[in-house]
């Protein structure tokens, strides 16, 4: 795992329709890939032997094939497909599919953050004993 921060962008105008954000950012502890698909296409049947996948629409409709039984999905939501599940994406709709594919196999790492009241502060606490800082004033907020 690199230290650090990394930044990319999503590019839903790409004339590939799989770009591997994953490198982009440099991330090795689970998959990161935008799918873009145009009217009509589709990707391959396939499964994963180990990892879950889940993918999130952001343009578009998505219909997802689970072992060939059709599901459809609108901007804004959510499938999460298990290991050993085939499947395959596609594009029914006229307009183009933009989505964002995530995997990962093992198990979560939960409860593992740690918080700070201020900048300054040099000793964590677990997130859930701090409160949330007040919300800032309207004076601080950007004008444009």
């Amino acid at each position: 795992m690199e230290d650090g921060t990394t930044r990319t962008r999503l590019h839903p105008d790409a004339t590939e329709r799989f770009t591997p954000l994953r490198r982009e950012l440099g991330v090795s502890s689970f998959g990161m890939n935008q799918i873009v698909l145009q009217p009509g296409q589709r990707g391959r049947i396939h499964r994963h032997r180990h990892q879950e996948e889940v993918y999130l629409v952001l343009e578009g409709t998505l219909t997802v094939l689970l072992e060939d039984d059709p599901t459809e999905l609108v901007q804004g939501e959510l499938i999460r497909v298990a290991p050993g599940v085939r499947r395959q994406l596609v594009n029914r709709d006229p307009r183009r599919l933009v989505l964002l594919a995530l995997g990962g196999a093992g198990e979560h790492q939960g409860r593992d953050g740690e918080a700070f009241a201020s900048w300054s502060d040099e000793h964590p606490v677990a997130p859930q004993e701090l409160a949330l800082p007040p919300d800032l004033a309207r004076d601080q907020l950007r004008t444009s």
